[in-house]
């Protein structure tokens, strides 16, 4: 090389490493930024049930945090960052008082993990009015019906779809025959009510309804209490069991009258998300939560997840961070979400409720996915489970 051509070189190679810094530091600062608050409290740690399920004080925030870095790895390739602040409020603080001075303007979408009460006043906050919030908690049907907000989308089964998964694979089996047992809390009487709900919709009979009134420490009792509680005059083909604490359901199985299978908060389960799960990509993202957390994922892991994907994806295809583009692209036939579930995820334009399938498992195994193969409808078989927009009582438009 001349020496005049090396020193043009030399030059060349001088200003382009000044200049691709600045480059860089330009490119960063025009990058999009999608603020996301997470919102939750401190729970009291319950008497434990069982030794074999340790409680679990963080479900929800380790979804979240995969999520954004899910979120982050896209934005770098479209000129977005997506930020999470966390807001765990203590056991006796105040969440309102948190959302109010704490979250303010600067989050636009805030995922909510809190029971119901918590979450319609939250909702119902002046503040909270040009927010998009993402339930992640709850299962109440109400909420999804006379009790709907328009700026909340439920991102969790309701306990009507969850009935439904699991009458549909009834039906199936050509298990038509209920005895429903049901438990003492106000939780256990919604859960019946959808259980009643489901059977009437697809031609269940409830053969025998009762309520659960022996001890609940069930451990000393079970074998004696569960054989002559479950003697019944009429024959039936499975118990269908509501409790959802976990009171007594788990000592139901293998101690009835009759040999009888156990299905709803026992024995067969409908859920959002189990550790069984295996298919479609699902093992790749059960095997990176386990890493980052060191424990199965579950639910409200999922659900926290499946917010701040929602909000990901959204953002990504609309190239915003307005919450009002991005809540009608959410409510829109456009959006899809990948959920790991075979079906893409979308959210019903008429209660916000994300509409899914719904995995029936047993503890050690994955026995079906619902809708279950037959059950057709008109837009998409997934509004088989729930509440289909005839039949929403919900009066919130987008």
């Amino acid at each position: 090389m001349r020496p005049i051509s090396l020193f043009l070189h030399i030059i060349f190679k001088f200003l382009f490493i000044i200049y691709l810094p600045s480059v860089n530091l330009v490119y960063a600062a025009a990058k999009q930024t999608v603020n996301v608050a997470y919102l939750t409290q401190e729970q009291k740690i319950p008497p434990p049930l069982s030794n074999l399920d340790a409680f679990i004080k963080d479900k929800g925030v380790l979804g979240a945090e995969l999520a954004i870095d899910d979120n982050n790895t896209t934005g770098e390739f479209t000129g977005q960052r997506f930020v999470l602040k966390k807001f765990i409020v203590p056991l006796e603080g105040n969440v309102v008082d948190t959302f109010s001075k704490d979250i303010g303007d600067q989050y636009p979408y805030v995922v909510v993990n809190l029971p119901a009460d918590l979450l319609n006043k939250i909702a119902d906050l002046p503040a909270a009015k040009q927010k998009l919030l993402f339930d992640v908690a709850t299962v109440d049907d109400a909420l999804r019906n006379e009790q709907c907000r328009n700026n909340v989308t439920h991102i969790l089964p309701n306990r009507a779809m969850r009935a439904d998964a699991l009458a549909q694979y009834m039906m199936k089996k050509r298990w038509d025959k209920w005895f429903l047992v049901i438990g003492a809390t106000q939780e256990d009487g919604l859960f019946a009510d959808a259980l009643k709900r489901a059977a009437k919709r697809f031609g269940m009979k409830i053969v025998e309804e009762k309520t659960w009134e022996h001890t609940y420490d069930a451990r000393r009792t079970a074998q004696s209490d569960v054989a002559v509680f479950t003697q019944i005059d009429d024959d039936y083909d499975v118990l269908v069991v509501a409790d959802e604490q976990g009171q007594f359901g788990e000592y139901l199985e293998y101690r009835t009258w009759n040999a009888r299978p156990v299905i709803g908060t026992q024995g067969l389960i409908a859920t959002a998300w189990h550790r069984t799960h295996e298919q479609w990509g699902a093992v790749q993202i059960q095997n990176r939560f386990k890493e980052q957390a060191g424990r199965w994922m579950e639910e409200q892991d999922y659900g926290a997840y499946l917010a701040v994907r929602a909000i990901g994806e959204a953002a990504t295809r609309t190239k915003s961070n307005e919450v009002n583009k991005l809540k009608d692209y959410m409510l829109s036939d456009a959006f899809a979400l990948q959920g790991y579930k075979g079906n893409p995820l979308s959210f019903r334009s008429w209660d916000g409720q994300l509409r899914q399938p719904v995995l029936l498992a047993a503890p050690r195994s994955l026995v079906a996915v619902a809708p279950i193969e037959g059950f057709l409808h008109p837009k998409t078989e997934l509004d088989t489970l729930g509440y289909d927009q005839p039949e929403s009582t919900c009066k919130w438009s987008k």
